[in-house]
């Protein structure tokens, strides 16, 4: 390892080197392509950062003046391109390197500038940095690495093809580095086609969870689902936390109801602007919010110090989302609990994907609020505040204080301000409970109206409600039960209401066109139904008789006669040629009499005299389309003519040898000469 990146890791508290870091730092690895697929967390930035050392530093301590830039990092997300460029920025600070990143959503111009400045090390999201290449702002002839960080995750996204494009662009004897949580047969097949011999490095434990990672499986009622989030958050008071949601709808309430509850949130998700999101993340590194609400555009690459805890409101869709998220905790070697809130009808689904995942997680109920508070307690009789030194102005205070209030009411009034700061845990149902039903207030004094449409009408109560509301401007709530029966519909009426209803109708009663209501004294008995009428008896089953056996047909001797043909119908003869007469004849079906046409005649489309082999187009030696020598004025046909058809060929479109066509086809001709007749 180059020593000026061991003393930025030295300085950055790094005693050792993840499983990761250690496999690619290898030196028998210093010039190979390498395929890396670890565990998330694992330290794989720093990990590829020393990777490409070498490569990019080739022996010299300082990088020289910035030019063309040297590698090449491409991540999916812009969160993940940030924080790689951070990383990168401190890893490299003592060897002069200039790190500058690409992504979308950020000022593209600014972009270009820094790019023309000079860069060593570019990162940035595949969308962009090809935009700067196909723009002429970004040249690769110079480099010598490039690594694709979450691989995967990219081919997830739909980056194929930009991925192919700059490793098509870079130069072929460049390292291409790929790191990846997993490898589908996708990532196998880029690596084949783009790398050199790649050695493969896993540092995956095969079976085995993180181990910095407690999985908690928390079983809670149906409709307790929010408020029992609230209760982890509060019970576990983690400096950061991360609660996953599966939809933009989901994080907009979620952080709106913990603000409402007093915790300092943010969110995180594909709606906001990239102004917003690094803001958001911001907030969360200075410790201005603790709670990050976000979906899973924030699962892969976020880093965020001291975070301990990830609540999944809302169940992973899969088994590398559910890995994905989790991984945002236990990270470098922190301690991170991953808790999944499971209603009774997530149950199944829980166990699956733990199942699938691998993973062995504790199957617990929600902190209650007495389990809250006696947290509360614990964690402020722990509080290092009792051990330092009381300050001068501070024992001014105490003593006047121990002079107004006894020791218990000071010691009770501050355990009340402690809570105070704090979001009140909820009160939460047993999981297995059941959401208790909506109990129906009384509806009280009441009349009962009679409306002049039932069964027979098609009424339904569906259509008779919005229509007594508009028509007797009633509120749904002066109405009661609706009874619908075959000719007439009972409707039950709050009885203050039913003075309005009928001053609104008018004294004829009436709702609409051929309904009409009127009031009735006491209840309908509109619980007398009429009876169906009695089935009819089945019919009596039929037994099939069986069909008589058909008689054999006897063999043919030799000896019979033949058995006679069929005689064919008598074909009539054909009428004599009769000149200037139309169809008076009966329509008579004979076989046509072709009549050969002597060669050379009635072939327009090749050149040379009548009657013998043309040697040109269209029948003319020395002209077009008419005689000899004379161009004709019209087209296909005779001199100056034009055709009513297509090419005038005799045969297919009608019309005499040499002439124009009538645009049908001759067909067979009549003995004479003479095209048949139609037949219609």
């Amino acid at each position: 390892m180059h020593h000026t990146l061991s003393e930025a890791l030295s300085e950055r508290g790094y005693e050792t080197l993840t499983a990761v870091q250690e496999a690619v730092t290898d030196p028998a690895l210093e010039q190979a392509d390498l395929l890396v697929s670890a565990q998330t967390g694992s330290g794989k930035t720093v990990g590829f950062g020393l990777a490409i050392a070498p490569t990019l530093l080739a022996g010299e301590e300082r990088m020289g003046p910035a030019a063309a830039p040297l590698a090449l990092i491409v991540a999916p997300t812009r969160e993940l391109a940030f924080q790689v460029r951070r990383e990168l920025e401190w890893l490299y600070a003592r060897t002069g390197a200039q790190v500058t990143s690409c992504v979308g959503g950020m000022d593209m111009r600014s972009e270009r500038r820094a790019l023309e400045r000079g860069a060593h090390i570019v990162v940035g999201t595949p969308g962009r940095l090809r935009d700067h290449i196909q723009r002429g702002s970004l040249e690769l002839e110079s480099i010598r690495a490039v690594v694709l960080d979450e691989a995967d995750e990219m081919l997830d996204l739909g980056f194929r093809e930009d991925l192919e494009f700059m490793l098509a662009a870079a130069p072929e004897d460049r390292r291409t580095l790929m790191f990846s949580a997993t490898v589908p047969p996708m990532i196998a097949t880029l690596a084949k086609h783009y790398q050199r011999d790649a050695v493969r490095v896993s540092t995956q434990s095969t079976g085995k969870q993180h181990a910095d990672i407690a999985y908690q499986a928390v079983k809670v009622a149906q409709q307790d689902a929010e408020n029992a989030i609230i209760n982890i958050l509060r019970f576990h008071d983690a400096e950061n936390a991360i609660v996953f949601a599966n939809t933009r709808a989901m994080v907009a309430r979620l952080t709106a109801r913990f603000s409402n509850r007093g915790f300092a949130v943010v969110s995180l998700s594909g709606e906001l602007s990239q102004n917003e999101r690094t803001h958001a993340l911001q907030a969360m590194r200075d410790g201005r919010a603790r709670v990050c609400v976000a979906t899973d555009v924030a699962a892969r690459g976020i880093d965020l110090p001291n975070l301990d805890l990830v609540v999944h409101a809302e169940l992973p869709t899969n088994v590398e989302g559910l890995l994905h998220r989790s991984g945002r905790t236990g990270r470098a070697g922190r301690k991170g609990i991953s808790a999944l809130v499971v209603p009774p009808k997530m149950v199944k689904r829980a166990e699956r994907l733990l199942k699938w995942a691998k993973i062995s997680a504790e199957w617990i109920t929600a902190p209650s609020a007495e389990d809250i508070l006696a947290r509360d307690e614990e964690r402020l009789l722990a509080d290092p505040v009792w051990s330092e030194e009381i300050a001068a102005e501070d024992a001014e205070f105490a003593a006047r204080l121990a002079a107004a209030h006894a020791p218990e009411r000071i010691a009770a009034a501050y355990l009340r301000l402690y809570r105070e700061r704090h979001s009140a845990p909820e009160e939460l149902s047993p999981p297995d409970a059941k959401p208790p039903a909506k109990e129906r207030k009384p509806f009280g004094p009441s009349r009962w109206i009679a409306l002049s449409v039932g069964r027979e009408q098609r009424a339904e109560p569906r259509w008779l409600l919005p229509l007594l509301c508009r028509a007797g401007g009633l509120d749904k709530s002066a109405i009661g039960a609706i009874r619908v029966v075959k000719d007439e519909s009972y409707v039950e009426l709050s009885e203050p209401a039913v003075a309005g209803f009928f001053a609104e109708i008018g004294e004829a009663g009436q709702l609409e066109d051929g309904i009409r209501a009127r009031l009735l004294e006491g209840v309908p008995d509109y619980s007398a139904r009429p009876q169906p009428s009695a089935p009819r008896p089945p019919k009596p089953e039929r037994k099939a008789e069986p069909r008589p056996e058909r008689a054999e047909r006897p063999e043919r001797t030799a000896d019979e006669a033949p058995r006679p043909p069929k005689p064919k119908a008598s074909r009539p003869a054909l009428l004599p040629e009769t000149e200037g007469r139309e169809t008076a004849e009966p329509e008579v079906k004979a076989k046509p009499v072709w009549k050969k046409v002597p060669k050379g005649e009635g072939k327009p489309f090749k050149k040379g005299k009548p009657g013998e082999k043309p040697s040109g187009k269209f029948g003319k030696p020395a002209g077009k389309f008419g005689k000899p020598g004379e161009k004709p004025k019209g087209k296909f046909g005779k001199p100056g003519e034009k055709p009513k058809g297509k090419f005038s060929k005799p045969g297919k479109f009608a019309g005499k040898p040499g002439g124009p066509g009538k645009g049908k086809p001759a067909g067979p001709r009549r003995p004479g000469g003479e095209p048949p007749r139609r037949k219609d």
